[in-house]
């Protein structure tokens, strides 16, 4: 077992320290700067990005939705930034502390757990797919332009995540 401190890695170490005030933070590298490596690719990402945020659905739910899509998907940048991005829509840090366990607290609406469970779905495909019975839940609290555009959003989503967890392309800080 090594004795090496978090404070004085080794010179070999996969990710660069910054040192805080209470302890170090570990910043893990970027892996690929797939942006600018493939800037077409990008812009058009971008561009449905954008287009998946000019909905009618609540900018709290959305947020919900992003974010426990990069929870299940392990995108470090995008739970964070989803996590900012929710509270400055007006969400409850007690809430966003719930949302890996929403199933078992009382803290979300009909709607916001119909949404997270076809979000659930919907990022575990490998599973098996959207069963008729969650997707029949989803409908029966969005009309067919939300629920259109909620799957949107969760598609956009999980496109970032996957680029998020395998290049690791953006600077968490």
């Amino acid at each position: 077992m090594s004795t090496q401190s978090i404070e004085n890695p080794p010179a070999d170490a996969a990710a660069t320290t910054t040192m805080g005030t209470a302890a170090a933070a570990v910043v893990p590298p970027v892996r690929l700067a797939v942006d600018s490596l493939a800037p077409h690719i990008n812009r058009a990402m971008n561009a449905l990005d954008a287009a998946s945020r000019e909905v009618g659905l609540e900018a709290s739910l959305l947020e919900l939705v992003r974010a426990r899509a990069s929870q299940l998907n392990g995108c470090a940048y995008c739970v964070d930034m989803h996590s900012r991005d929710a509270r400055e829509a007006g969400e409850s840090e007690r809430r966003l502390y719930a949302l890996a366990v929403w199933r078992e607290t009382p803290f979300f609406t009909a709607r916001e757990r119909a949404a997270l469970e076809l979000t659930e779905a919907a990022t575990r495909l490998s599973e098996g797919p959207v069963s008729d019975e969650v997707f029949a839940r989803a409908a029966a609290r969005f009309g067919e332009t939300e629920l259109a555009e909620l799957i949107w959003t969760i598609t956009v989503i999980n496109a970032w995540n996957r680029l998020g967890a395998t290049a690791r392309p953006w600077p968490l800080g």
